[in-house]
């Protein structure tokens, strides 16, 4: 038991030296999981929110934002990098295929925030102006990245969501999709993201999500955090359904424990920055399918580290990771 839930040999995976220290946990033992958990990723985040391109640079030299989709990430989602990413890139020949990334894919972001997530018939005209003309900006940017980087993967996977979010349609999506696969054809944040444009939402049909998810992650090597792509086809199958209910079948539980026992849960599994994230993904399939052996082990990991996303999709995202922490 100690081996599955620690690693081999029942020994305890070796402290990240770069790891934040706990916070002040909230009632229920959690605490919301800031810049990764990464004392690196905290200096890069500083450095952006105060606008200092200069110490941005330096502060990525540790990570790979052509391929780190997570750190990207912490940028697209902090609050005022637009106001100052633009003169990186119009400044910093150099370093101008990065600065369009950030730029870009803060865009993307920037434009939901805008449209926010309301269903569409309530959406004014003015968000849906707002909206498209950063998602164009986003579009050119991440474009003019992709090419000046072919190798880099994180273009891709953001012109999915802006293409998604422009109605471009399947040909062009499709096409972006492949463009990603044939940079890293174990891409998580790509697959993942393909699962939620599969869904009947978005013109999907019943059931392609998670045959997708499936096929990719029957050619995953154990250990490979690709898993997470079977509980979040599961997630999406739940989003879509009419019934609370309709995850907790024998099936869909064992196919939960056979995923996590295969990639997060497995002795091969690498703990990068972030990885509580993939954590949360498996806790929330879990707790929906009403699982009761795995989700201990995957909560017992978490220590109470919550992300929010995929929590999210609850109306209360932190209320309802607090009541399966308890309950697990």
């Amino acid at each position: 038991m100690l081996g599955k839930l620690f690693g081999k040999g029942g020994e305890r995976p070796e402290a990240d030296p770069h790891a934040l220290p706990v916070p002040r946990r909230q009632k229920g033992g959690m605490y919301a999981l800031r810049a990764l958990g990464d004392r690196r990723v905290l200096t890069l985040v500083e450095a952006a929110d105060a606008g200092d391109w200069e110490a941005v640079k330096a502060a990525l030299v540790p990570f790979d934002l052509g391929r780190d989709h997570q750190v990207l990430g912490e940028l697209a989602d902090l609050d005022g990098v637009q106001d100052w990413i633009g003169r990186a890139v119009e400044e910093d020949k150099e370093h101008r295929a990065t600065a369009l990334l950030i730029s870009g894919t803060r865009h993307i972001s920037w434009g939901w925030e805008a449209r926010t997530s309301a269903r569409a018939v309530n959406v004014s005209q003015e968000q849906w102006r707002v909206f498209r003309e950063r998602l164009r900006i986003a579009e050119e940017q991440l474009l003019e990245a992709a090419e000046l980087q072919p190798d880099w993967v994180t273009p891709w996977r953001r012109l999915l969501t802006s293409g998604r979010g422009m109605s471009l349609g399947p040909v062009v999506n499709e096409t972006r999709l492949d463009a990603a696969l044939r940079r890293d054809p174990l891409d998580l944040e790509t697959h993942v993201e393909w699962v939620s444009q599969l869904q009947p939402r978005w013109s999907g049909e019943p059931g392609q999500a998670l045959a997708f998810a499936r096929d990719a992650f029957a050619r995953a090597p154990l250990g490979h955090r690709l898993g997470c792509v079977v509980a979040m086809a599961h997630i999406e199958d739940w989003v879509e359904s009419d019934r609370g209910d309709c995850l907790e079948t024998p099936e869909i539980q064992a196919e939960l424990r056979d995923a996590a026992d295969r990639s997060i849960l497995h002795p091969a599994y690498v703990r990068r920055p972030g990885w509580q994230h993939d954590f949360n993904m498996f806790a929330m399939a879990l707790a929906l399918a009403a699982e009761r052996h795995t989700i201990r082990r995957v909560f017992l990991t978490l220590d109470g580290a919550y992300t929010k996303w995929p929590w999210t999709y609850f109306a209360e995202p932190e209320k309802q990771f607090a009541r399966h922490h308890r309950r697990a």
